[in-house]
């Protein structure tokens, strides 16, 4: 009889345990996936080491080179798989690097916005800008999607993930683009001090 009951009260304790452990969901690029870095110095797995103390678990499902048609292609499975409490998109660099049609690149972010909520995810947007030689006109029609698509869906918006290192050589690997592990820090606090992980 007394081992039953340790057995009832550790099925409880895991149960507990459970009951207050949620998880974030990352769907990113190479930004998000420590792409020339070890994993574990980029900006996610940073997030993780913070996160532990409030029980919230993370996922990194970025993958280099992954477009927003991408994301919204392999997010269902995901939030099947991993029922997230929240849902971080960090998505769109390649659509706008690569010339590629940026209302659809909005209409991905709205199809993975609906797909987290339909699901009972909070869904977070990272914001992106590009260079200045891809033109004025296409620049800011581009970074203005994740403004317009925030509000519409009223989420919460990280504004521009680079802020602060974007125009410093200093935090980019060889091929200009990628950060180094120096700059990971500051890719956190450009997440963190926007990141609102209170569930409603």
């Amino acid at each position: 009889m007394r081992y039953w009951l340790i057995g009832v009260l550790l099925i409880m304790q895991s149960w507990g345990e459970n009951a207050f452990s949620q998880t974030l969901l990352v769907l990113g690029d190479s930004l998000s996936a420590g792409y020339g870095i070890n994993v574990k110095q980029g900006w996610v797995s940073l997030l993780e080491e913070r996160l532990k103390e409030k029980n919230i678990s993370i996922v990194n499902a970025s993958i280099s080179g992954e477009t927003t048609s991408g994301g919204k292609s392999r997010l269902p499975k995901l939030l099947e798989q991993y029922q997230p409490t929240w849902v971080l998109i960090e998505l769109g660099a390649n659509d706008g690097m690569r010339g590629l049609s940026l209302k659809s690149m909005r209409e991905n972010l709205e199809q993975m916005i609906q797909f987290s909520q339909q699901n009972k995810a909070i869904p977070i947007l990272i914001g992106m800008k590009l260079p200045e030689n891809y033109g004025m006109a296409f620049t800011e029609k581009f970074s203005n999607i994740y403004q317009i698509v925030a509000q519409q869906y009223r989420i919460t918006l990280v504004p521009f993930l680079l802020e602060g290192i974007a125009l410093n050589p200093k935090f980019f690997q060889n091929d200009g683009i990628h950060p180094t592990a120096a700059a990971q820090p500051y890719l956190l606090e450009n997440v963190w001090q926007h990141l609102q992980l209170q569930k409603p």
